[in-house]
């Protein structure tokens, strides 16, 4: 049997003097190398995508973290810092695709972008600027820091106890997550169930209540160096036997 096809969309980019479709590798080696399925990137098409297309060959969908905000508009807000990159390709791609794997029950991750793209197609909204509530942490990492910084452990989380991602996981009580994001959850979209908070209250883990397939969507970023994190690992293993599920039902 062939490996299930992950579609994997792309972020709009400009490298040079050309705009690029971009997708960075650390997703592309997770789903390889967690989910044990094939990648294959989406390009940002907005209203050009042909959705029954994407669809036909689709076991399964991950939406990726990404420098860009979901616009604001989309959740009815207006953009509280202007210089904050946005993707407005990105979000007419994925939002539909968001609402048709979640009809079709096609395996869907989230991650980071991905976890606020799934809210906000859903019906939710965000917080653009987290850091500035009162009671909550301070949840993004520092552009000076080195990599193995950012991307390290910076807190807790707890998971919902019998939840769907707790059993994933072996229900552990907590994990250690890191952080690399200023907007998060606010109004979560209707029908989606919380399976883990950080201790501010945030939501950092999701999934898609009334969802056929398998759904899940986190905050912060279990692709980075995803072999050697055991919790990581579990969840793309998850997310990839049910990409494997799917294809073989749709035959």
């Amino acid at each position: 049997m062939r490996r299930p096809i992950v579609l994997v969309p792309a972020c709009t980019r400009q490298i040079g003097h050309f705009p690029n479709h971009a997708a960075q590798n650390k997703y592309v080696n997770a789903v390889v190398l967690g989910a044990q399925c094939m990648p294959l990137i989406l390009p940002s098409l907005a209203e050009l995508t042909d959705m029954e297309a994407v669809l036909a060959v689709a076991d399964g969908v991950m939406l990726t973290g990404s420098a860009s905000n979901v616009h604001s508009d989309l959740y009815g807000q207006p953009i509280r810092n202007p210089a904050l990159p946005l993707d407005a390709a990105r979000d007419a791609t994925t939002l539909p695709l968001i609402r048709a794997a979640v009809k079709h029950g096609i395996p869907l991750l989230g991650i980071c972008r991905g976890f606020q793209e799934i809210n906000v197609a859903l019906g939710g909204t965000l917080h653009q600027a987290v850091q500035e509530l009162p009671g909550m942490m301070d949840h993004r990492d520092r552009e000076d820091d080195s990599l193995d910084v950012q991307y390290g452990p910076a807190h807790p989380i707890r998971l919902t106890p019998g939840g769907k991602f707790a059993q994933m996981l072996g229900n552990p009580e907590e994990i250690m997550v890191n952080s690399l994001h200023g907007q998060g959850v606010d109004v979560l979209a209707p029908g989606l169930t919380v399976e883990a908070v950080a201790h501010d209250g945030l939501v950092e883990a999701y999934t898609v209540g009334a969802a056929q397939g398998f759904t899940l969507a986190v905050q912060w970023h279990p692709e980075w160096r995803i072999t050697e994190n055991p919790d990581s690992m579990k969840m793309f293993q998850a997310f990839g036997n049910a990409c494997r599920e799917y294809q073989a039902r749709r035959g």
